[in-house]
């Protein structure tokens, strides 16, 4: 067994030194970078295009007849692909400001332009509000990786099931009905209480932990009125009664359906998403990074990646399957990160630091391991 360097023996500054290297080595974003952005959106925007194509088609067939699902199925699963692809491989690298530097770069696809006001409604319309994932994301868990601050700090978030006083399997079972519905349940009210924080914090106030859920209060009523009801209405009550004309059984089939594609949106982020950072053999920290040497360490010791190869498996993954990389440098374009992931896997052999590579779905198990408190993060304690 490979016996990797201690945290407090890693020359943090020679490591700084090499990893900013990287950044001379690539270059800036260019238009063939810009191409690749586009024909991810094209692939995510077919997916969903596909789908939609298919529920027109089935309008034909009997209802709940097997030809109905089966298509239905396939349409729904298209959908959440699309879903998938408009968030993993198009907002969050524009919204890193990873295209901001290519030469005459349209607005709408820089960090200061995409999503903004009304364009959510065009360029990403989720549960979730961009301007408040951008702050939670970026901002706080980027900077923050492992450290109390991080506010996707999965082993802290779930300490309440570690907890319960329930059967392992009651535990598991939470955990997966979780998944189906982590946006909505998660990251909606989750980005609002971190963007309320973010306000408190300038008017020295304490920061709060509590997710407000009720709409008769403050911050509830900001929940439902612009993370909830805009989404909720246009995908589960306005979309369904487009198809009307072909009879009141077709639009609760369309509702079922895009019920469906939002639990396969759900299910497929939260595969991408999750492992990313939480497992028995990812590491946590008490205190702050105090250099920058520091905090490319916490990027390695705190990440894993998934498989890579072409861009069809890395649009599958979101390019999450390159989180050493992307946390290391989180405002490059996912094309880059195909070039920098052989230059920093020498690096981490230089300095004897493990990169984590594993399958997906070996990684979910873990996940999920960790979730129901059967297995605990590594914690470096302040040196």
């Amino acid at each position: 067994m490979i016996k990797y360097a201690d945290y407090k023996d890693v020359d943090k500054e020679q490591l700084q030194r090499d990893i900013d290297a990287i950044k001379e080595t690539i270059g800036d974003a260019t238009e063939e970078d810009f191409k690749h952005l586009l024909k991810l959106k094209r692939w995510g925007k077919g997916a969903s295009l596909f789908g939609i194509f298919l529920i027109v088609v089935i309008t034909v067939f009997e209802p709940n007849s097997f030809v109905f699902w089966t298509l239905g199925i396939i349409a729904a699963t298209f959908i959440g692909i699309g879903n998938v692809g408009r968030w993993a491989n198009v907002a969050h690298p524009i919204l890193h400001g990873a295209y901001d530097k290519v030469p005459n770069i349209p607005t709408r696809y820089t960090k200061k332009g995409f999503a903004s006001g009304k364009r959510r409604y065009v360029d990403w319309f989720d549960w979730i509000t961009p301007d408040a994932w951008a702050y939670e994301h970026n901002i706080m868990h980027h900077y923050h990786l492992g450290e109390l601050d991080d506010p996707d700090n999965v082993e802290r978030n779930l300490k309440w099931l570690h907890d319960a006083k329930v059967p392992m399997f009651v535990k598991y079972g939470v955990v997966y009905v979780f998944a189906v519905m982590w946006k909505l349940a998660y990251y909606a009210p989750n980005t609002l209480r971190i963007l309320e924080n973010k306000e408190r914090v300038k008017k020295k106030l304490e920061p709060t932990e509590d997710y407000q859920i009720s709409p008769f209060k403050k911050n509830g009523l900001l929940l439902w009125k612009d993370y909830i009801l805009p989404y909720g209405l246009v995908k589960f009550v306005i979309s369904p009664l487009v198809f009307l004309p072909f009879g009141f059984d077709a639009v609760i089939s369309v509702f079922f359906i895009l019920i469906l594609s939002e639990i396969v949106a759900n299910l497929w982020s939260f595969l991408v998403i999750v492992p990313n950072h939480s497992a028995e053999d990812i590491y946590q920290f008490s205190t702050p990074h105090k250099s920058q040497g520091e905090y490319y360490l916490r990027q390695i010791m705190g990440s894993v990646n998934y498989n890579t190869g072409s861009d069809l498996i890395d649009f599958a993954h979101g390019f999450l399957n390159y989180q050493v990389e992307h946390h290391l440098f989180p405002d490059k374009p996912h094309s880059f990160y195909q070039k920098m992931q052989p230059i920093v896997k020498e690096i981490c052999k230089k300095h004897n630091l493990e990169y984590r590579q594993e399958s997906v779905f070996k990684r979910i198990r873990m996940s999920v391991d960790l979730m129901v408190g059967k297995t605990k993060l590594l914690t470096i304690n302040g040196v």
